[in-house]
């Protein structure tokens, strides 16, 4: 049996809730001063916890940066697979698919700017970010348009990866104009105008 403190918790409910707690500090800091001006008393300070408390949980600054974008992917390819198992066609697939990036990054900006910008720091970074979840999540727009063409939808002279990363990178511009625009306008809706331009691209009919 799992112990528990004085207010009913678990020990493994409190760790999970600390870490919580300092992850989304994190995302807010790294989001307002840049990652590399953050330090890891920034991170504290907004988390509302002493600075050694943080290296109870995580073992730097570049560790918690790894795991914002670990546990945002691991949550998204996670959704992602579970909402499009339910869908048959293909193209409604992609469909689904881009309206759940835009939507997820455009309900949180201080996350959509440290996937945007923050992440893309430095050459490091983007190596082993490409090489995580990143990877995955191209894998699965390859596999839809995979399947799209072995259903006909979709045309059989395209490479599908390369198609994937067209979809992403297409995606991945409405999101970086989103937040640096000084207009207010909601993301979400951008993924119609993205999918007009791709399946026109794609579709064989």
């Amino acid at each position: 049996m799992p112990r528990t403190n004085r207010s009913g918790q678990s020990a493994r409910s409190v760790v999970t809730d600390k870490r919580e707690a300092i992850l989304r500090a994190a995302i807010k800091v790294f989001a307002v001063k840049g990652y590399f001006n953050s330090k890891v008393a920034d991170i504290a300070s907004e988390a509302g916890i002493a600075d050694g408390t943080v290296y109870l949980y995580f073992k730097s600054k570049e560790e918690v940066l790894h795991s914002i974008f670990d546990r945002a992917m691991s949550e998204f390819i996670e959704e992602g697979k579970r909402e499009i198992s339910l869908i048959a066609a293909p193209e409604d697939r992609i469909r689904k698919i881009a309206q759940l990036h835009l939507e997820k990054l455009g309900s949180d900006r201080d996350m959509a700017v440290v996937f945007q910008v923050e992440l893309r720091g430095s050459t490091k970074f983007m190596q082993e970010f490409s090489a995580a979840g990143f990877s995955e999540y191209l894998d699965i727009i390859r596999q839809t348009i995979e399947d799209g063409q072995k259903a006909g939808a979709f045309r059989s002279d395209i490479k599908p990866i390369v198609c994937a990363k067209i979809l992403y990178g297409a995606l991945d511009e409405m999101v970086t104009n989103w937040i640096l625009s000084k207009r207010s306008y909601p993301l979400a809706p951008m993924a119609d105008e993205v999918l007009r331009i791709f399946f026109g691209g794609v579709m064989t009919v």
